[in-house]
C-alpha cells in the first residue's frame, strides 16, 4: 500500500510539473468550453437575410414583428430570388399565392433555413388564430434537386479538415524529427539542393492531400452515401492544393517554435482544431453571433470550406471561387515568411 501511495504521488507531481500534459488535459478542454460559451450564449440574435418576391400580405402584416429575426429584402423575380437562395446569400425567399404561403430554403443552409421556417411557422399560425376554419397554409421546397443528401454539405467541410490536419501535423512532425535526428544538418551538408529537399516535402505533402481527396470523394459517392457532385467539382483541385501549401506553412511554425514531436503535435492541434469550429467545418455557424461569423473570416480553413461547398454542391463556376483561392495563398505566403524566421536547423 505504501508503493501503491507512493507511486501514485511521484505520478501526480509528475503529472502537475509537466506543462504540457497539464494544459492538455485541463487548459485545452477548458479552451473549448470557454469557446462553445461564447458560441451558443448569444445565438439566435444575428438577422437572416430573406427576399420577399412581389405581394406577400402575410409577411407585411407581420413586419415589424419580424424585424429583430428577418432582414427583409425584396425582388419581383422569383427565378433570381431562388438562384441567391441557392448560392447562400440569402436564406429563403418567400412568397405567397392566394392564402398559401411558399418557401424556398437551401438544403445547405439546414440549420437557418430551419430557423426561417419556423418563424414563417408561426406567422401562419398566429394569422389562423383570428378566423375559423383554418385558411393559410404553408408549403416548403429546397431550391436544390431534392434528392440531394446531407452528405453534400458534409463532405467539403470535412475534406477541408482532413487535408489542414494531415498538411499542419505532417509538416510539424517531420520537421521535428529531422531536427531530432539530425537529418536536416545531414541534408544541410549534403550535396543536395535545398529547393529539391522543400520541393520533394511540398509535393509529397500535395500527394497525399489529393489521395485524401480522391478516397473521400470515392467513399462518400458510394450508394450508401449518395454523394452527388457538381460540374464543376474539379475545382475542388487547386483549392485543396493551396490549403496544403497554407496548412504546411502552419506546420512548420509549429515545428520551429517546437522542441519535440509530441510539443509540434500540440500545438498544430492547438491551432487546427479551433480553427476547424470556428470556420464552420464541423458545425455550420449560421446562427452564431454575428461578431463570430465576422472573426471566423480572417481563418484559411473557413474560405477552403466556402470555396469547396461552392463547387463541389452548389455548381458555381469556376470564377466564382477565385477570391477564396487568394485569401487562401495570400494567408499561407505571410505563415510561410513567419515560419522562415521561426525555423532551426538543430535542437539547441
Amino acid at each position: 500500500m505504501t508503493a501503491f501511495t507512493s507511486l501514485s504521488r511521484a505520478m501526480l507531481l509528475g503529472w502537475f510539473r509537466d506543462r504540457s500534459a497539464l494544459f492538455f488535459s485541463i487548459l485545452f478542454p477548458l479552451m473549448f468550453l470557454v469557446l462553445f460559451g461564447g458560441i451558443f450564449s448569444d445565438m439566435g440574435t444575428s438577422k437572416m437575410a430573406v427576399i420577399q418576391v412581389g405581394k406577400v400580405p402575410l409577411l407585411e402584416q407581420s413586419a415589424a414583428g419580424l424585424g429583430d429575426v428577418l432582414e427583409i429584402q425584396k425582388s419581383d423575380d422569383p427565378a433570381a430570388a431562388r438562384e441567391k437562395v441557392r448560392q447562400g446569400d440569402v436564406v429563403a425567399a418567400i412568397s405567397q399565392q392566394g392564402d398559401a404561403l411558399q418557401v424556398s430554403y437551401s438544403a445547405a443552409d439546414q440549420v437557418r433555413s430551419g430557423t426561417v421556417q419556423g418563424v414563417l411557422r408561426q406567422v401562419v399560425a398566429q394569422a389562423n388564430a383570428v378566423g375559423v376554419p383554418q385558411r393559410f397554409t404553408m408549403t416548403a421546397q429546397q431550391v436544390e434537386d431534392d434528392s440531394l443528401k446531407a452528405i453534400q454539405y458534409v463532405t467539403p467541410g470535412l475534406l477541408s479538415w482532413a487535408v489542414a490536419m494531415g498538411a499542419a501535423f505532417g509538416a510539424a512532425a517531420t520537421l521535428v524529427t529531422w531536427r531530432e535526428k539530425r537529418i536536416l544538418r545531414r541534408l544541410r551538408l549534403a550535396p543536395v539542393a535545398l529547393g529539391s529537399v522543400v520541393g520533394a516535402r511540398v509535393g509529397v505533402s500535395v500527394a497525399i492531400a489529393l489521395i485524401q481527396t480522391a478516397i473521400f470523394l470515392v467513399v462518400a459517392s458510394l450508394p450508401f452515401f449518395g454523394l452527388r457532385l457538381s460540374a464543376y467539382w474539379w475545382m475542388a483541385i487547386p483549392l485543396v492544393v493551396a490549403g496544403t501549401l497554407t496548412f504546411m506553412a502552419i506546420g512548420l511554425v509549429a515545428g520551429g517554435l517546437a522542441k519535440s514531436a509530441e510539443a509540434a503535435s500540440g500545438i498544430a492541434n492547438l491551432i487546427v482544431l479551433p480553427m476547424a469550429f470556428l470556420s464552420g467545418s464541423f458545425i455550420p455557424l449560421d446562427a452564431a453571433p454575428g461578431w463570430l461569423q465576422t472573426l471566423s473570416n480572417v481563418f484559411p480553413l473557413k474560405h477552403l470550406n466556402q470555396g469547396l461547398l461552392d463547387v463541389m454542391v452548389r455548381g458555381q463556376g469556376p470564377l466564382s471561387v477565385l477570391p477564396e483561392l487568394g485569401i487562401v495563398l495570400a494567408f499561407g505566403l505571410v505563415i510561410s515568411l513567419i515560419a522562415m524566421k521561426v525555423f532551426r536547423w538543430d535542437s539547441v
